[in-house]
């Protein structure tokens, strides 16, 4: 076997296909339906008063750096547990479990305290309008309790997921979302008797749907087929596992800090250009969300197809499936292109801005239509195709480079010192995901992702 051909080995492709669909459409439908509840929130808050939809737009970053957090321990766990799931050791993987929970309990502990403590100070990082803070900090105070369970719930899911049930690892996520979705008209308009609570009601919609989605994974978990974490090993997992979790853990800690204060930064400067504006990029930040969920869906995909593959000891045809998955994602890039551009006449007249918020949102969704093809390309390369190998300290480093060596310094030099128009800077927050795709190409034909990171543990 040849490691460095061009083509390792042939595959067959409805084979390929069935698989990738099989494990990715459930994933896109999962991705869609959150992103969902950010545009639910967004509407519905866009129909009470634009104040209220930018509060609450800014005020979810902290529930994304939170999942930073839990998706960078989440997906370490997926890392090693598909591999050892190809291989078939389901003992190893139980465990694995155990260190997910036990990791993603601290950092949910940490952000509730954070946003019942001192929501406040967390506002004023997004924002400098006392009114957006003080409705912010409303709305952190109910959700937090809500990140004090997600993390948990986030466990069983990405288990779910690579022990062949990601269907119903989708029905959760969807189930929990339409009641998202339901509970907002309730308690955002007061409808059926209840409150009108706008940015308030939607903190609480939150919070009911993460515990109904809680409850749904441990009752679904109950099943005989289902991977349960043995709570009577919870102190007792191994230190070569947990020192193998901690070494893919780590850069993908690193690599999720850089993406998500990154990202969070460039909400945080757009926050301070005006209310236009960060109204403007509220309603374009749903856009790339519900856009993105083909290839988070497809990326999610490929680390499991190709973990599988290297972990049973398949590593040509690993090779070849990265190498399939890596072209496609150019196809769905260039797919998500096309939809953004499509939407825009229709996105811009179904919000409720002013005309220059509206102005700014026209041009902020065009400058999305370009960056949209470096988000695919590297979402499915970099999180799908060489985590999948355990090749994780490489995003770390693309982002420190390509994100907080060139994006943010421009973007802030743009909006604080050189004063640059609002879409210029926002252009400036587009340029790390196209500009590092030549870096990921170049790092991908080195095959450094095409290994067996298993070991044998004893029973």
């Amino acid at each position: 076997m040849t490691l460095n051909s061009k083509n390792p080995e042939n595959i067959d492709n409805s084979l390929f296909y069935g698989k990738l669909w099989r494990l990715s459409l459930p994933i896109m439908f999962q991705s869609l339906m959150l992103a969902l509840v950010a545009a639910g929130d967004a509407l519905m808050l866009g129909r009470v008063a634009q104040a209220e939809m930018t509060a609450v737009s800014l005020a979810t970053q902290i529930q994304f750096v939170q999942n930073m957090f839990l998706g960078a321990i989440t997906m370490a766990g997926s890392i090693l547990g598909a591999q050892y799931w190809g291989k078939g050791d389901r003992k190893t993987l139980e465990n694995l479990f155990n260190l997910m929970l036990g990791f993603c309990g601290i950092v949910s502990l940490i952000f509730f305290g954070a946003c019942e403590l001192i929501p406040e100070l967390l506002m004023k990082i997004f924002a400098g309008d006392a009114g957006l803070i003080a409705i912010g900090s409303a709305y952190l105070r109910i959700a937090g309790w809500s990140y004090l369970i997600t993390g948990i719930s986030q466990c069983y899911l990405a288990v779910m997921k690579v022990t062949e049930h990601v269907s119903a690892s989708a029905w959760i996520s969807t189930s929990a979302v339409v009641l998202n979705i339901a509970f907002n008209a309730v308690f955002i308009f007061g409808l059926f008797g209840a409150p009108r609570m706008e940015a308030r009601g939607a903190a609480l919609a939150t919070l009911i749907a993460r515990v109904i989605e809680l409850g749904l994974c441990l009752g679904l978990s109950a099943g005989k087929s289902y991977v349960r974490p043995p709570l009577r090993r919870f102190f007792s997992v191994g230190g070569e596992l947990t020192a193998d979790f901690v070494r893919q853990c780590l850069p993908l800690m690193g690599g999720s800090l850089f993406w998500g204060v990154g990202f969070t930064s460039y909400t945080a400067i757009m926050g301070h250009l005006g209310v236009d504006a960060a109204a403007a990029n509220s309603v374009a930040a749903v856009v790339r969300d519900l856009v993105c969920c083909a290839c988070n869906g497809v990326g999610a995909a490929a680390g499991i197809m190709v973990g599988n593959e290297l972990g049973a000891g398949n590593l040509a045809r690993g090779k070849a499936y990265g190498i399939k998955l890596k072209n496609l994602s150019y196809l769905i890039g260039f797919a998500s292109t096309a939809l953004v551009l499509a939407v825009t006449p229709l996105l811009t007249r179904a919000v409720i801005l002013s005309d220059a918020a509206r102005g700014y949102l026209t041009g902020m969704m065009v400058i999305m239509s370009v960056y949209m093809i470096g988000r695919c390309v590297n979402t499915v390369t970099i999180n799908g195709v060489l985590d999948g190998g355990g090749d994780t300290l490489f995003d770390m480093y693309s982002l420190a480079v390509c994100m907080w060596g060139i994006a943010i310094p421009l973007a802030l030099l743009g909006a604080f010192v050189f004063h640059w128009p609002v879409l210029l800077v926002y252009a400036c927050t587009c340029l790390d995901e196209v500009g590092k795709i030549p870096w990921v190409m170049i790092r991908f034909r080195k095959y450094k992702w095409v290994r067996n990171l298993t070991k044998e543990f004893s029973n």
